[in-house]
């Protein structure tokens, strides 16, 4: 089955948790042990995040020790960097919209579009919005951020995603950001999108996961969570409240 349409199936039943991991936050083996557990637990799909700094071989072999400890699907997202993962189920083909520099929109994009339609690899894309702080991803991505109360600004990004044709529509506060999208700016973004929204960043705990949930995102990205002790507790926790 293609991963949109594995997406699209567990939409109807719900909301999609995706566990993220990050290659430079641990190495491979224990990267493959957090993707068994965030599976044990109840994750739809992981995405492996090569962060600013990768190198190739660490994301590979990243890559490579999740595949074999998940069989959940397995996705690349790529984040400021030029190491790139082409043997994951799919590929998010992410135009992070809110960028100044036209590289992280379509430059970097065009440098690898025509491996993906040849090596015949799955491609989702995704409108990408960075929302304060933003964190190192702001940073990175060159981003006017959108400030955490400028709603209209979300809304603008998300509807041309949405007419540019994009299949997803992603507000990211921030790997590491303290707290969460506004739940205000998530539900307005969701009244006047037709496309599923996927929302990352800053999302520690049940409360937060049930409130992005009941503001309307679709899909809901959690990372920082697995990066300490007693992980698996608060990732249950979290899926518990999404499937409320």
């Amino acid at each position: 089955m293609k991963i949109k349409n594995y997406i699209e199936e567990k939409l109807k039943q719900g909301a999609v948790h995706v566990t993220l991991i990050d290659p430079s936050r641990q190495a491979p083996d224990a990267a493959g042990r957090l993707a068994e557990t965030a599976q044990e637990v109840g994750s739809d799909l992981i995405f492996v995040g090569g962060s600013s700094g990768v190198t190739q071989k660490t994301l590979s072999e990243t890559a490579t020790m999740v595949k074999q400890r998940a069989s959940i699907p397995v996705l690349f997202f790529p984040t400021g960097t030029d190491s790139v993962s082409l043997n994951l189920d799919a590929f998010l083909f992410l135009s992070l919209l809110n960028s100044r520099n036209s590289k992280f929109i379509s430059g970097t994009q065009s440098k690898i579009s025509s491996v993906l339609k040849r090596l015949e690899v799955e491609v989702l894309s995704v409108g990408y919005i960075l929302i304060e702080p933003g964190m190192k991803l702001g940073e990175i991505g060159e981003a006017d951020l959108v400030a955490r109360d400028n709603f209209w600004q979300a809304i603008g990004y998300a509807l041309t995603a949405q007419y540019m044709g994009m299949s997803y529509v992603y507000l990211e506060a921030g790997n590491g950001s303290a707290q969460p999208v506004p739940a205000g700016m998530i539900r307005a973004v969701k009244r006047e999108v037709g496309v599923p929204l996927i929302v990352g960043g800053g999302i520690r705990t049940a409360i937060d996961a049930r409130r992005v949930r009941q503001a309307g995102a679709d899909i809901v990205v959690t990372g920082t969570v697995i990066e300490a002790a007693g992980y698996r507790e608060r990732l249950r926790s979290i899926l518990s409240a999404l499937k409320d």
